[in-house]
C-alpha cells in the first residue's frame, strides 16, 4: 500500500577506511558493528555531558564503508567533529550528495535503496537517490510526525535535552557495546535513576497554533513547554516536555486553551 511520498532534506557524511567501524563503534551511541552491509540504525553523537551534537542514521554500505545521514545544518558539524577525534584512525571523513525522499506504505520501490523509517506513526521507507513525485507536503509530514511522538531537530532535540527525555535511548543507543563520547551519564540516568520529564503528544481545541516553548501548567505550576505543533481535523497537536510527575491523563492550561493527551 502507497500513502504518499514527501522530501526529506538531510546532509550525508562517508566514512570508508580500514579503521572506519572501529572508529564510529567508539564514537557513536549505537552498535554499528553489528550492522551487516545494507543494514541501518539510528545514532548520536553527543558531549561527554550526553548532550546531543547531531542525530544520525548510520547506513552500512560494506565492510569498510559507511553512510551517514544526519540534518542538512548539521553535516559540516558532524564531519568537523568526528574529524577532530579521529587522530591516527585510518578512516576518511568526506560529504556526498544524495536525494532523499520519504515513502510511506508497506513496501519499499524495488530498485531503490531503502532505509526503513517508523517516524511518521505508519510503515515507511526513507528512499534515496529514487525519481519519486512528492505528494505530501511540509505540513501533513509534520502532522504525522507530532502524531507519532518522533522528535525532530532544533524542536525537541537541543541542547537542554538529554536523550533520555526526547525516547532517543530506545531507539538510538546501545546499553550494551563499549564505551563513546556521553556513554558514562546516559547509562547512570537508566540503570539508577529516571529522566525529570518526558515528551508528550497533546491535542489543544481550536484552531490556534502555541508558539514554540509556550508554557504548560499543571495546577497553575509551570510543569512544561510546547516544542512542536500542527494543526489537525479542526484541532492542534503538539509535542511537549511535561515533568515526569504529573500524571499522564493530566489535563494541562496553555493559556486560554486546555491540552489533552492525544493518545
Amino acid at each position: 500500500m502507497h500513502v504518499g511520498t514527501a522530501e526529506r532534506p538531510r546532509a550525508f557524511v562517508r566514512a570508508s577506511g580500514p579503521d572506519a567501524e572501529d572508529f564510529l563503534q567508539r564514537m557513536l551511541s549505537n552498535d554499528v558493528a553489528a550492522l551487516a552491509p545494507g543494514e541501518s540504525c539510528e545514532a548520536l553523537l553527543l558531549t561527554p555531558k550526553a548532550r546531543v551534537i547531531a542525530p544520525v542514521r548510520v547506513l552500512r554500505r560494506a565492510a569498510d564503508d559507511f553512510l551517514l545521514l544526519t540534518e542538512p545544518r548539521l553535516g559540516g558539524v558532524l564531519r568537523e567533529h568526528l574529524a577532530r577525534a579521529r587522530f591516527a584512525a585510518r578512516v576518511e571523513l568526506e560529504p556526498e550528495d544524495h536525494e532523499s525522499r520519504i515513502l510511506l506504505g508497506d513496501d519499499p520501490p524495488g530498485t531503490a535503496l531503502a532505509l526503513h523509517t517508523q517516524d511518521y506513526g505508519i510503515p515507511g521507507w526513507e528512499v534515496l537517490d529514487a525519481e519519486l513525485e512528492p505528494t505530501l507536503d511540509d505540513a501533513e509530514l509534520e502532522r504525522m510526525r507530532i502524531e507519532a511522538g518522533t522528535p525532530a531537530w532544533g524542536k525537541e532535540i537541543d541542547e537542554r535535552v538529554l536523550p533520555a527525555e526526547a525516547g532517543l535511548v530506545e531507539r538510538a543507543v546501545s546499553l550494551s557495546k563499549g564505551c563513546y563520547p556521553g556513554q558514562e551519564p546516559i547509562a547512570r540516568l537508566h540503570y539508577r535513576g529516571h529522566a525529570n520529564r518526558g515528551l508528550r503528544v497533546l491535542r489543544l481545541e481550536g484552531g490556534e497554533l502555541p508558539e514554540p516553548d509556550a508554557e504548560l501548567l499543571y495546577d497553575g505550576k509551570a510543569v512544561g513547554w510546547v516544542t512542536s505543533a500542527a494543526r489537525s481535523d479542526g484541532a492542534v497537536v503538539a509535542l511537549a516536555y511535561v515533568r515526569a510527575e504529573v500524571p499522564a491523563d493530566a489535563e494541562l492550561a496553555l493559556g486560554d486553551a486546555v491540552a489533552r493527551p492525544l493518545h
